[in-house]
């Protein structure tokens, strides 16, 4: 029952995140990334501090700031936002929600490079097997290996580093005071990237509705993340991230439209494919 719980708030906050994914994709048409960033950021956190406020959560922790982790998490999930929200608004949503199911394999390499760990041979080809999925992917020699997909490799690689030093943050600190300063430190990612991009539009209605939106399918997503790795196994839980794909792929193809070629569905299934067995193979290490 309890494995079941931590699937179903999984698979929740997957569709959340699809979700928001496609909002941002709409809003990015008009309204810069770093106006996105900032507004969503700055919505979420009020948010998470009403929140905060209403449980009596401590906002601000004494050991946060000597926690080193806790800082290279906010600091690596803020590029992350930063640079997945810029490949939503330059790549197709399928594309970009098909390269995101290879953090898996990008947390496993981290492993091995951040904490030394252990892998074999069966992982190891799990790993070449997953990036030569990215590779039908992002097709260089075809469309050309361009910033785009640069850009959204090294926002995966910024998510793998978050995910992997969030296991060493101090427990005291609250999972909503971590998510907090994860969406403050987007409104500073929003702010640095500035320079790079057009400059702030006023919003309609419509457009705030969505920020609002984001703001609040992002927020949720959040929760329902947090919940799923407390309620369940994390080797039992870890599959339903490739939901996300499912759902991401449902509305781009009928909401933007979006007709994904073969190469890419190649691609997708074995990036999932290897992410899977790779997961299966860290809970047959574990257990032995």
């Amino acid at each position: 029952m309890v494995n079941l719980r931590g699937i179903l708030f999984m698979t929740l906050s997957m569709a959340g995140f699809a979700i928001e994914d496609l909002f941002i994709k709409i809003l990015s048409e008009t309204i810069p990334v770093p106006q996105i960033l900032i507004y969503v950021g700055v919505l979420a956190s009020v948010l998470l501090c009403t929140i905060s406020k209403i449980k009596g959560i401590q906002i601000i922790h004494n050991g946060m700031y000597k926690n080193k982790y806790f800082i290279i998490r906010s600091f690596a999930d803020m590029l992350g936002a930063v640079l997945i929200v810029t490949s939503i608004s330059l790549m197709p949503l399928s594309t970009v929600s098909s390269i995101l199911q290879a953090l898996p394999l990008f947390i496993t390499i981290g492993a091995i490079l951040l904490f030394n760990e252990n892998v074999g041979w069966r992982r190891w080809s799990a790993i070449l097997l997953g990036f030569f999925g990215v590779i039908l992917i992002l097709k260089p020699g075809l469309n050309g290996f361009n910033l785009s997909s640069i850009i959204v490799l090294i926002a995966v690689g910024c998510l793998a580093v978050r995910d992997l030093v969030t296991r060493r943050i101090n427990k005291e600190i609250h999972s909503i005071t971590v998510s907090l300063y994860a969406f403050i430190l987007t409104i500073v990612g929003g702010i640095i990237s500035i320079p790079f991009f057009d400059k702030f539009v006023t919003l309609t209605k419509y457009e705030w509705i969505i920020v609002l939106t984001i703001s609040l399918f992002g927020t949720f997503s959040y929760f329902m993340l947090v919940l799923a790795t407390r309620k369940g196994e994390i080797s039992v839980i870890a599959p339903f991230r490739y939901s996300r794909l499912v759902f991401a792929l449902i509305l781009a193809i009928i909401i933007l439209n979006e007709r994904p070629d073969i190469n890419t569905i190649t691609g997708m299934f074995i990036i999932v494919i290897a992410g899977y067995y790779t997961i299966l193979r860290e809970k047959a290490v574990s257990l032995n």
